[in-house]
């Protein structure tokens, strides 16, 4: 018979401040709010798990003004259950707490904060390469929208720090603008030596979209993220069938939680890739969901922090390590931040990789007790 457990749950909200002016097509980021999530048990003393809830500002079911209070009355829910010693189980017993499914970003914290505390409190939130044997991760160094030249130093550092997969965001420029960047890099690096992903995170309007996909093609694009706005499926589809760069769904998947659902979806798409955002798609079950329905049909996929701190970055490169990834992930923000927290991630020669001569180092954010 499994020992079960109880766990007290505290949560603090946290301001992340960028180092920089970070442009997209829906505005400018200057700060992110986050929410961190402590648990402890009297049966793991003296240790803590530690995850993160990161609603997105308008993109985010749960960016939500009533957030916190909502936040509070699941994990009162949650202080009421035992729990079995067994990660799947955790994952199950979280995934039917009553309205766990209108905050995704909590539920994605709550699982992975569990995971972290049956493994000691030692930030490992799951068994993998990452983890245990230091496993190197490629990933996609990220240029952020602004002026030319902004632009073009992010470019220059990333392709310094020996990056090999480029991913740039598009839509809210000049499309000229952005093309000649992407001229610039494809002019002094081949496909098979730069790869280049673009994300237009819904920019393109549905009359022009073919035609610039068209012209985006010239420069050996490996692929576009959300082209048009999410919701727009049949249009979606068109383009998924007719456009010349591989087409990438990411805003599309949020929201859509029943599996049925996600399967319709693909199917009736028919994208090249999946982008996943477990804090935006509800955490590491219904992430998996996504996974094994596109695995099943012949769709690639890759992982992608939403801006969290490094405590969810940790949890997501996990994550996806588990599950051995073969294309480069999205990991790459930890360094956006003036006040992330320290911690062994480490990002070299466009890959990240856990250094535990790095020590965590997290603010006393909790109540005395937590650690």
């Amino acid at each position: 018979m499994k020992e079960m457990f109880k766990v007290k749950v505290n949560i603090q909200p946290y301001t992340l401040n960028f180092k920089f002016d970070a442009g997209t097509s829906r505005g400018v980021l200057r700060k992110k709010e986050t929410y961190i999530i402590g648990i402890q048990s009297d049966t793991f003393r003296g240790v803590s798990g530690l995850g993160e809830a990161g609603p997105l500002k308008g993109l985010s079911r749960d960016d939500r003004p009533d957030f916190m209070s909502k936040a509070k009355v699941i994990i009162e829910k949650v202080e009421g259950l035992s729990f079995a010693e067994d990660w799947q189980e955790i994952l199950l017993a979280i995934q039917e707490l009553p309205q766990i499914d209108e905050l995704p970003s909590l539920r994605f914290g709550l699982e992975t904060a569990f995971l972290d505390l049956i493994h000691g409190g030692k930030r490992k939130i799951f068994s993998c390469g990452f983890y245990d044997q230091r496993q190197a991760i490629p990933i996609n160094g990220l240029i952020w929208m602004g002026g030319k030249k902004f632009m073009q130093e992010q470019i220059e550092q990333k392709l310094e720090d020996g990056f090999d997969c480029i991913k740039m965001k598009i839509g809210a420029l000049d499309f000229d603008l952005e093309c000649q960047l992407l001229e610039m890099i494809r002019n002094r690096y081949s496909a098979k030596e730069i790869s280049l992903r673009v994300d237009a995170n819904g920019a393109f309007n549905l009359q022009e979209a073919l035609g610039k996909l068209n012209i985006l093609s010239q420069y050996d694009i490996h692929s576009i993220e959300q082209p048009i706005k999410p919701g727009n499926t049949a249009e979606m589809a068109y383009l998924c069938q007719h456009s010349p760069v591989p087409i990438a769904l990411d805003e599309e998947l949020i929201g859509v939680t029943h599996v049925n659902d996600k399967r319709a979806l693909l199917e009736q798409t028919k994208p090249t890739y999946l982008i996943l955002k477990p804090s935006l798609l509800g955490g590491i079950a219904a992430t998996r969901e996504w996974i094994d329905i596109a695995e099943n049909t012949g769709i690639g996929w890759w992982m992608t922090s939403a801006l969290e701190s490094n405590i969810g970055l940790n949890a997501i490169a996990q994550f996806a390590s588990s599950l051995m990834p073969t294309l480069p992930q999205g990991l790459g923000t930890g360094q956006l931040y003036h006040n992330n927290f320290s911690s062994p991630l480490t990002i070299t020669n466009g890959s990240l990789t856990y250094e535990p001569q790095k020590p965590w180092s997290i603010p006393y954010l909790f109540p005395s007790g937590f650690q």
